[in-house]
């Protein structure tokens, strides 16, 4: 224990010795103010990044058979798919009027691995067709942002408010 004593107390004298107290608050006054630069700093942060999100949906999603649910573009669809009603994938059936409104989703296609922006849109005017209803809520948002809310009848615009079915048109690639 005596050895560690001596050490210690040679330690502290060489240090008093050498350094002033002005010295070694104006050292630590400079670790203090440089101390928040350092994240600022360029450093490759490469660990960081992470991997794309994944979902459920994108997971099972298939591109052959447009009348299942989980067809690609389907990942935000809400209703009676219209391909199953006599429609197409972005037309209504005969009979029916697109509403002038629409809500948007964002889908993995996943033959090619990128993000496409898909427009849903309902068909009005006829009852309901009844066939192959799909309830996807991929990234569905709260009602307070109605423009990706799947929840709602869109019919607005249209000579009647009976829903019949939805499209899911492409718009183009999402970013």
């Amino acid at each position: 224990m005596r050895y560690l004593d001596k050490l210690a107390e040679n330690a502290t004298r060489h240090l008093a010795g050498h350094t002033s107290r002005r010295g070694f608050l104006s050292r630590l006054g400079s670790v203090l103010v440089a101390a928040p630069v350092f994240p600022l700093l360029p450093v490759h942060r490469a660990h960081a990044q992470k991997a794309p999100i994944r979902s459920d949906f994108a997971g099972t999603a298939q591109t052959k058979d447009p009348e299942k649910c989980n067809y690609w573009r389907y990942c935000a669809i809400d209703g009676f798919l219209c391909t199953c009603c006599g429609g197409g994938l972005h037309t209504c059936p005969p009979g029916s009027q697109a509403a002038p409104t629409s809500w948007i989703g964002t889908c993995v296609n996943p033959d090619d691995q990128r993000t496409y922006l898909i427009s849903y849109r309902d068909c009005c005017g006829v009852g309901p067709c009844g066939q192959c209803m799909c309830r996807t809520t991929e990234r569905e948002t709260p009602i307070y942002r109605p423009q990706q809310n799947n929840d709602i009848i869109w019919c607005f615009g249209t000579t009647s408010m009976q829903y019949h079915c939805s499209t899911a048109a492409l718009v183009g690639v999402a970013g």
